[in-house]
């Protein structure tokens, strides 16, 4: 039988017409090469009853697992004479780079396609990216410059704006999906392994010679961590605290989370959350304001009388950064007002 051919991280993808991750869509989602797409040799229920089995009987496992990836590639196979030219050439993982993707590999250099495997499937690709991470992270270069602020300052937009004038910008609630703090939850976040997989995938887009924006988060956004080289790059990072009155806090607030408006009782259900650390009577008057629809004055409220109490300001004995540089005050939420501030950033 003819020999595959493997590659070995790091090495350019671009050079493959195709990723292939023949492990199960479980593992699939945990994390991926970038790009790549699940084309499962064995389903996340199959996985599990060889497995099983392989404990009691070994030989009888195998078989098990030969016929259901014979199915499975099988029907795979019907659907990429449809989608793949002739001249294909794919390249296929396990998660050891083992049985897997080495049988699935066979079958498609048979067709034609010329087929390559990672060395050491994901669990290679994952060691690399921890290794690199860390490796990117300890040079002095490119300089991270952090955004810190209060809550409704516009960090994130500030962010936005940055991005769209050409600068270098690494958006961790982005990553996360989850935009770090009680109200932050905007969806189903990544596993950890996948956060790390894009955190590193954005750090190796960069210039070293452009300085890289990032807010200033806690070592936890929703249930995620940041990475410890990333970490320790944050706390030697130059800092700018954004300044916004108020007012304009509470608007950005309202403009940000507006779904909060169509669900009052989500809103109401997650400050009960606060009763013990603000009191029965401070969160009655919030319902109250909420059920009333006094949203300016709830949002003015929620802040000052919330989120500030949590600020940890950088510089300070518990904060992870450094004491800022230089303070941006944006005199309102306009938009105009963020453009001029972003030119301050980038021309200090």
């Amino acid at each position: 039988m003819q020999e595959i051919e493997t590659i070995t991280l790091p090495y350019p993808l671009e050079e493959f017409s195709s990723i292939v991750d023949v492990r199960t869509p479980l593992e699939f989602a945990e994390d991926h090469l970038p790009g790549a797409i699940n084309l499962p040799v064995l389903s996340n229920e199959q996985r599990v009853e060889v497995g099983t089995l392989y404990k009691q009987d070994p030989f009888a496992a195998r078989i098990l697992g030969a016929r259901y990836l014979s199915i499975n590639v099988a029907a795979h196979l019907i659907t990429l004479e449809k989608t793949w030219d002739r001249k294909e050439q794919p390249l296929l993982y396990c998660w050891r780079g083992g049985l897997r993707s080495r049988s699935f590999a066979h079958i498609l250099r048979s067709v034609g396609w010329r087929a390559r495997l990672v060395d050491g499937g994901y669990k290679s690709y994952r060691k690399f990216v921890l290794n690199d991470l860390k490796a990117q992270l300890a040079e002095p270069l490119p300089p991270f410059h952090v955004l810190c602020g209060l809550t409704g300052t516009g960090k994130t937009r500030l962010l936005h704006h940055l991005r769209e004038a050409g600068a270098q910008v690494l958006d961790l609630e982005e990553l996360a999906n989850h935009r770090g703090s009680l109200l932050g939850n905007v969806g189903p976040q990544p596993a950890q392994k996948l956060f790390e997989n894009r955190i590193h995938q954005a750090i190796s887009r960069f210039q070293p010679g452009k300085p890289v924006f990032v807010e200033a988060e806690s070592n936890r956004i929703g249930a995620l961590s940041l990475p410890a080289p990333l970490w320790k790059k944050l706390s030697t990072a130059t800092v700018t605290e954004v300044q916004l009155p108020l007012p304009s806090r509470a608007q950005l607030l309202l403009e940000d989370y507006p779904r909060f408006l169509d669900e009052p009782a989500d809103l109401c259900a997650l400050l009960d959350r606060l009763r013990s650390l603000r009191g029965h009577q401070q969160v009655d008057a919030w319902h109250e304001q909420i059920h009333a629809g006094d949203w300016p004055n709830f949002l003015q409220s929620i802040l000052r009388d919330h989120y500030d109490l949590c600020y940890r300001p950088a510089g300070s004995e518990k904060s992870n950064y450094q004491k800022p540089s230089a303070q941006l005050h944006l005199p309102s939420h306009r938009q105009a007002d963020f453009e001029k501030a972003v030119k301050q950033l980038l021309n200090p």
